[in-house]
């Protein structure tokens, strides 16, 4: 696991974009798992800047988003769908048959993890898959639990995550209090897997995650047993740590 510290939010931004560059440019065909969150708009926008510079060109990547939110259609502006064409998608040509999300209108669990599980197979799986990291140690929205869910699976949200997703909400009645994620065996297949992290509310589960015992309790602190992780933080979030 290599981790960089950046001074603030800015440079982490710019740091993890490009990496996420590094990889297109190599592999113009590549698959990337992407996130969402507050913490990878930086770098999304770090990506369309360079992109309008001609620098970069989407046009062959395909994606795969870790997860969507339960019961929102694609125009509810709170689902992932549309945080991603809102803050990324839109101003980049990849092309609108590449983009893969889980459909969060399918009120069949059992037949939407399945199918998305297979969207992720029939594309070869993830060349590189980008992870913010959750107050509680999620990833994706792997909630802490008794055992590490492996395939992509309906999660019930803890109260923490719901209560930090109320912001977005009118009422707290209306978030969501499921959601469909990739697990924890489709993330740790991915070749290659960069967190970023940012603030100083996450540098307690930075430290747990990337330092402690590694337990379902704390599901992103799995991936110290990845051959190969980026972790890039800004100063605030990486501040208990010892480098």
């Amino acid at each position: 696991m290599r981790i960089y510290k950046a001074k603030d939010y800015d440079e982490m931004s710019r740091k993890a974009a490009n990496i996420i560059s590094a990889q297109v440019i190599l592999k113009p065909d590549c698959v990337l798992g992407l996130a969402t969150g507050s913490t990878p708009i930086g770098t999304y926008k770090k990506l369309i800047e360079w992109y309008e510079k001609g620098d970069l060109d989407f046009s062959e990547v395909t994606s795969v988003n870790l997860d969507e939110y339960k019961g929102l259609d694609k125009e509810n502006d709170q689902s992932y769908y549309y945080f991603m064409h809102t803050n990324f998608f839109n101003y980049v040509n990849i092309s609108p048959d590449s983009i893969n999300l889980p459909n969060g209108m399918e009120p069949d669990s059992d037949k939407e993890c399945a199918r998305y599980d297979e969207v992720i197979r029939s594309v070869g799986g993830v060349d590189l898959q980008l992870l913010g990291l959750g107050h509680n140690g999620h990833i994706g929205f792997n909630e802490p639990a008794e055992e590490f869910k492996k395939g992509t699976h309906c999660v019930d949200l803890q109260a923490s995550t719901i209560e930090a997703n109320a912001r977005f909400f009118a009422s707290m009645d209306e978030v969501p209090k499921q959601a469909y994620t990739m697990g924890i065996r489709t993330i740790m297949s991915a070749k290659k897997i960069l967190v970023v992290v940012s603030g100083a509310d996450k540098a307690g589960i930075v430290k747990k995650a990337f330092t402690g015992p590694v337990t379902p309790h704390v599901p992103a602190s799995l991936l110290q047993m990845h051959s190969d992780v980026t972790v890039v933080g800004d100063a605030a979030a990486l501040s208990e740590l010892d480098i």
